[in-house]
């Protein structure tokens, strides 16, 4: 068979699932992407070029869907190239949230395509006004006519699709109900045989600075540090939690722009601004920010921490919550909608309030003088991911399954 992956940033979410199906010698695995052309583990990913200004004159709620138009014509006309070598996928599986997909039925009229439903935005009951600090604009229609015209590409997109998958249950949920019937909640897959518990474990920092699992380490992890994951809560409750724990190290990951809510204004970062904040009540000889870090090294680091602390709006789920149980962390996490799906609280970790600082410095100060508690609550989160997200036992094989139902038109 002959599948066609698209999606702007390949692999993304197909990491696993587009490599497992070019091993098999009678496929043929195709994706496009922004970048150039390369192999990668049995895929032949062809790059796609962007042409034309990122920005749109017209109704300000326009400004979202221009780029993705862009996108859409530049994935179309690469398609046309393929067809023309003649290829002809007979899936296709794509992320809609780009606008990529939004001319293939011009290219391939029949062809069936499976797409990954990320998240459907909505003016209430997820992130937007969820952070009181941050609110939306206090023009009610706009912001309700902005947040509809940035779902207008996803359900053209849809329109086309033959079924979606998303990763949880929550994220399924926030579509519409007619649309939902047809997304089946699949997530990406935990590699839980490399991520696994290693009390011998030790990283050196950038100070020169070897740490092991004696050293009591607290962790906190964003891909940029912004409000989205909590990373104002979290500096804010910090020079209480080091008061309280006077060895305790803090190790923070994430680089300094916006992955999801909008940068600062002044053009400053989010991590500054809320360090500077504080800066004067801390010991920052016990903070170290990181940045981004290789994947071995972050996977150390996750083996390395005593506690780990991870807040978000109610937004998607982040890998790094369910790495941390697969590797046997002692966890502390916000009270929210998509954490709930996979930490019960006192099962699996301990929750708290997003805007609790004062609870989250508690929660964490339990488990750090609590070491059997810790540890319960570390090998049932293992357990709970080796038992429902473990990617080669069950993730990825319902995924293949996914696929032959989208081959199929069911």
């Amino acid at each position: 068979m002959n599948f066609l992956f698209i999606h702007q940033n390949f692999p993304g979410q197909y990491r696993h699932l587009a490599p497992a199906l070019a091993a098999n010698p009678k496929h043929r695995v195709v994706a496009m992407r922004i970048g150039d052309n390369l192999r990668w583990q049995g895929v032949e990913v062809m790059g796609y070029p962007i042409k034309g200004e990122n920005t749109a004159n017209g109704h300000p709620w326009l400004i979202d869907l221009h780029p993705k138009l862009i996108r859409a014509e530049a994935v179309a006309r690469k398609a046309i190239e393929l067809r023309d070598s003649g290829f002809t996928p007979d899936v296709i599986i794509a992320h809609p949230g780009w606008g990529e997909t939004l001319l293939l039925r011009e290219v391939w009229p029949t062809v069936p395509i499976g797409l990954y439903c990320e998240f459907f935005y909505s003016a209430n009951g997820a992130d937007v006004g969820f952070d009181p600090e941050f609110p939306p604009t206090s023009d009610a229609l706009s912001n309700a006519g902005r947040l509809r015209v940035k779902n207008v590409n996803q359900l053209l997109a849809l329109e086309d699709a033959s079924r979606g998958i998303s990763p949880t249950r929550w994220q399924q949920g926030l579509y519409p109900e007619r649309i939902r019937q047809s997304i089946d909640v699949i997530h990406d897959g935990i590699d839980t045989q490399m991520l696994q518990p290693n009390p011998k474990v030790g990283m050196r920092l950038r100070e020169k600075m070897t740490l092991t699992r004696n050293d009591e380490i607290v962790t906190f992890v964003n891909r940029n540090l912004e409000p989205y994951r909590g990373y104002h809560v979290f500096m804010r409750a910090l020079p209480e939690l080091l008061k309280r724990r006077p060895k305790a190290r803090v190790l923070i990951v994430g680089a300094d722009g916006a992955s999801y809510g909008a940068a600062p204004a002044n053009g400053n970062t989010w991590r500054n601004i809320f360090l500077e904040e504080v800066r004067d009540q801390l010991d920052m000889s016990r903070v170290h920010f990181v940045g981004r870090l290789q994947y071995p090294d972050f996977v150390q680091m996750l083996q390395l921490s005593r506690v780990h602390v991870y807040l978000t709006y109610p937004f998607v789920l982040s890998w790094s919550l369910l790495e941390t149980m697969s590797v046997g962390g002692a966890i502390v996490a916000s009270r929210t909608a998509p954490v709930e799906e996979v930490i019960e609280h006192g099962t699996h970790g301990l929750l708290v309030d997003f805007f609790d600082g004062a609870g989250l410095v508690d929660r964490v100060c339990e488990l750090l003088d609590n070491p059997p508690l810790a540890q319960r609550l570390a090998r049932a989160a293992r357990e709970r991911i080796v038992a429902d997200y473990d990617l080669r036992t069950r993730c990825l094989p319902r995924q293949l399954e996914w696929v032959q139902r989208v081959a199929e038109g069911n």
